[in-house]
């Protein structure tokens, strides 16, 4: 990792590239590959990773989301606890943590896999949104020796930021359009229901356990089995 104006004009290459991704409609796992590859390829590390904490999860845990690696070894369907390793340091402490080889460190617990891999320095940024909350690490990992001088800390905490943001701002779209889903289905299936109801001369349970049945029988959703009904309905009143 050199320190150039070719390599400053590539970090603000990558907070506009994942700044523009903010506004897009990139998918959360379209997203968290974009910043990594964006990430290494303007720093010019071995390995750039992206771990998320997944709250949902009881107790917490933090997985690795993405990484530009292609080795297996590495993207092994890892998760830690909030305390375990390197990366549950940084999420407690919310603050950049710097080993310049981690084949020395004690909290470095996975030695084998970067023997193998041929990982010497790290350096894990918190990604922090609002009122200092930490959503997950951004790891950059060198096949030599480094320092990770204040001006590189700066700037990747920098990048983090803007990606914490992203992130954030991606799952609240995603969650949005799921309830937005969620709410429109629940209308489509009343609305089934009730043409049920009146056709059949049927109780409302009777008329949802019927669109149960044609969905396990035709294997589509409730919500297709609802928008058929409406349909049908519609065809056969407009019918002259």
């Amino acid at each position: 990792m050199e320190q150039s104006t070719e390599t400053y004009d590539g970090y603000l290459k990558a907070l506009t590239d994942i700044s523009q991704a903010i506004t897009s409609d990139l998918y959360i796992e379209d997203l968290l590959k974009l910043i990594v590859m964006v990430t290494a390829k303007v720093t010019g590390v071995e390995i750039c990773s992206l771990w998320i904490v997944n709250e949902e999860e009881k107790p917490p845990k933090i997985r690795l989301k993405a990484t530009q690696s292609i080795a297996a070894e590495y993207f092994n369907d890892r998760s830690l606890n909030l305390d375990e390793g390197v990366v549950g340091y940084v999420v407690t402490h919310k603050k950049p943590l710097i080993l310049k080889d981690v084949q020395q460190s004690k909290k470095f617990k996975e030695k084998e896999m970067a023997k193998k891999l041929g990982l010497v320095s790290m350096v894990g940024i918190p990604l922090k949104i609002k009122d200092d909350k930490v959503i997950g690490v951004l790891n950059c990992f060198t096949s030599i020796t480094h320092n990770f001088p204040a001006t590189e800390i700066n700037l990747l905490t920098a990048v983090a930021n803007q990606a914490a943001v992203a992130i954030h701002n991606t799952e609240l779209i995603v969650k949005t359009r799921v309830i937005q889903e969620e709410l429109e289905a629940r209308k489509l299936i009343e609305q089934a229901k009730e043409l049920l109801m009146h056709q059949r001369n049927i109780a409302g349970d009777e008329a949802y356990r019927w669109i149960q049945k044609q969905s396990m029988n035709l294997r589509k959703s409730i919500r297709e089995v609802s928008e058929a009904v409406i349909l049908s309905t519609q065809l056969f009143n407009n019918k002259t």
